[in-house]
């Protein structure tokens, strides 16, 4: 592998280009990405003009963005996309029973990062997108996904500062483990006003075709007053069910 003169790989520096865009930030320009890579321009500038060469990145007039090839090659190759095929006509369902922001989210080292996303006219404020990420120990869908990971993935996450974001936010390692077992033992999260104040998500896990593992969380954003939060629960929870039973008949084929 080819290394620059500081003995960083040109891999390493093509890596570090490509994450200066997050769902936030979806087109940069040079300058943006050279201060966000910790890249000299000149060297952002060479490698971006090799990436948009290759139609990884994509380039209108001052301003880059990732290109179709990277999406393409990027839903090729993702086992999230079977996931998604087998999740979406159940989040359809969920969506129009709830009438509320109905979203899929796996677990990326300590945040969510949330594959899917259905949104309804008028429904309660809500910060995620699809794409984007979101701190697990500060919404329902992370708290799903950290209480049902091994104990060393709990302990790396305990291990540093939990941010606090709202008044409600759960900061204290000990007190998270309780959380965490609790929603491991009931099989669901509902977080109120974690992150976003006014808002309430509610989260169940959803297991591979074994049944066993859980792969990702599935959940709605709701009201702080929605009067039953059980029922969304078990809306939810069929989803779940589905989504299994749709990746399990996948498989077979």
């Amino acid at each position: 592998m080819s290394r620059t003169p500081t003995g960083e790989s040109v891999t390493a520096r093509v890596v570090r280009v490509m994450s200066s865009f997050d769902a936030d930030t979806p087109s940069l320009s040079v300058s943006d990405i050279a201060r966000r890579s910790d890249l000299p321009v000149a060297t952002a500038h060479r490698i971006v003009g090799e990436l948009v060469k290759y139609r990884l990145l994509e380039r209108n007039d001052t301003r880059i963005s990732i290109g179709v090839r990277m999406w393409e090659l990027g839903s090729r190759g993702s086992h999230t996309l079977s996931l998604r095929e087998a999740a979406m006509p159940f989040m359809e369902d969920v969506n129009a029973a709830i009438k509320q922001h109905t979203q899929l989210g796996i677990l990326d080292g300590n945040e969510v990062l949330f594959v899917e996303r259905l949104s309804t006219r008028g429904s309660v404020v809500n910060v995620t997108k699809i794409a984007g990420r979101l701190p697990v120990h500060a919404c329902s869908s992370g708290l799903v996904l950290m209480a049902n990971a091994s104990r060393d993935v709990q302990d790396e996450l305990l291990s540093q500062p939990l941010e606090r974001y709202t008044d409600a936010t759960v900061t204290d390692p000990e007190q998270m483990r309780r959380l965490l077992a609790e929603v491991r033992h009931q099989h669901f999260a509902v977080a109120a006003g974690l992150i976003t104040p006014g808002a309430t998500g509610v989260a169940v896990p959803v297991r591979d075709t074994d049944g066993g593992r859980v792969i990702a969380a599935l959940s709605v954003v709701i009201p702080h007053d929605q009067a039953n939060p059980q029922s969304v629960v078990a809306a939810l929870t069929t989803a779940s069910r589905g989504i299994t039973r749709a990746m399990t008949r996948g498989s077979r084929h």
